[in-house]
């Protein structure tokens, strides 16, 4: 268990890297972001499978690639098109902390999982993840005033960011049952899978979009000017390469050992460190609730993990 639990903290390490990339990159459109990252990301799923791709396919059955599509689309392509929206609509700290809701809806939906704790046990635990996310919002709030963006905007971005938490709810929850009934593919190979399949979505999702807008994606915002291409495709392929590749393969590992009360916990790591580059990328300390929120979210989550623990420990193999 412990192993998944550090699989989890790395996971979250990369993943809190897509939160700052839309603030990198506010001249290109959230559609133009999924489709970038997730265009670089199947490339390199496809260089990762290519010697054994025959093969695999032919361990592929239907459930497996219904289950690809979807979770493609709601853990990949359409959270990220949200998230994306949410970030410039609403700026980098009011979504992350809709997105830190997740270890409380990851927990609630997973609620009668096979070696889930009981809800009663993890009251507690909760209770200081609610504490630490409502200090969040609470100081988000409060300062929004000074982000300079009209109610509606931000109302639009908070709206984006719960859809995506929604996604990535469901995702999560069924990934974790999903790889717990089916061990025919590695952890590693299922991610290259995943990805490749988001790849492959990806460029149809493209190709049609170019189509509807004759060879610009974004139609009349494709005149935009200050648009780096340069950056565009740098930042995209480190996304693909660390939060894709390499996050997903961590969380992957983390699901099959961890039960799915727990991972919901863990997730709460991509909060803390998005919350963390947010920082840096302001180049400003926390300020008094943001710091009191860290310190609230890491205790929930380490009490989780010592219950989870204590748990494990009791339980006849």
């Amino acid at each position: 268990m412990w192993t998944g639990v550090l699989c989890a903290l790395l996971a979250g390490a990369m993943w809190g890297m897509v939160f700052i990339v839309p603030a990198l990159l506010a001249a290109f459109s959230p559609l133009e972001l999924a489709l970038g990252r997730y265009t670089a990301y199947g490339a390199m799923a496809f260089a990762l499978l290519l010697a054994k791709l025959s093969r695999l396919a032919h361990r592929l059955d239907r459930g497996d690639c219904a289950a690809l599509l979807r979770h493609a689309l709601a853990g990949n392509i359409v959270y990220y098109m949200l998230l994306a929206t949410g970030v410039k609509l609403a700026g980098v700290a009011p979504t992350s902390l809709i997105i830190g809701v997740l270890p409380i809806t990851v927990t609630l939906l997973g609620r009668h999982d096979h070696g889930a704790v009981p809800l009663a046990r993890l009251a507690l635990p909760l209770a200081v993840v609610a504490a630490g996310i409502a200090c969040i919002n609470a100081d988000v709030f409060a300062h929004a005033g000074q982000a300079g963006r009209p109610a509606w905007q931000i109302a639009t971005g908070l709206a984006c960011a719960a859809g995506a938490l929604l996604c990535w709810t469901w995702y999560a929850v069924d990934n974790a049952r999903y790889l717990k009934a089916n061990a025919h593919f590695s952890s590693a190979e299922w991610s290259a899978l995943y990805g490749l399949a988001t790849g492959i979505i990806a460029l149809v999702i493209a190709a049609v979009a170019l189509a509807l807008h004759h060879g610009d994606v974004t139609g009349a915002a494709g005149a935009a000017t200050g648009r780096d291409w340069g950056m565009f495709w740098t930042c995209n392929a480190l996304l693909a390469l660390g939060a894709s590749v390499i996050g997903n393969q961590l969380w992957n590992i983390a699901s099959r050992r961890v039960p799915v009360t727990l991972s919901g916990q863990l997730i709460l790591f991509e909060t803390l460190f998005a919350l963390l580059y947010g920082f840096i990328y302001r180049q400003a300390w926390p300020r008094p609730l943001e710091a009191a929120a860290i310190a609230l979210l890491a205790a929930g989550v380490l009490w989780s993990v010592r219950v989870h623990a204590a748990e494990e420990a009791i339980t006849p193999q």
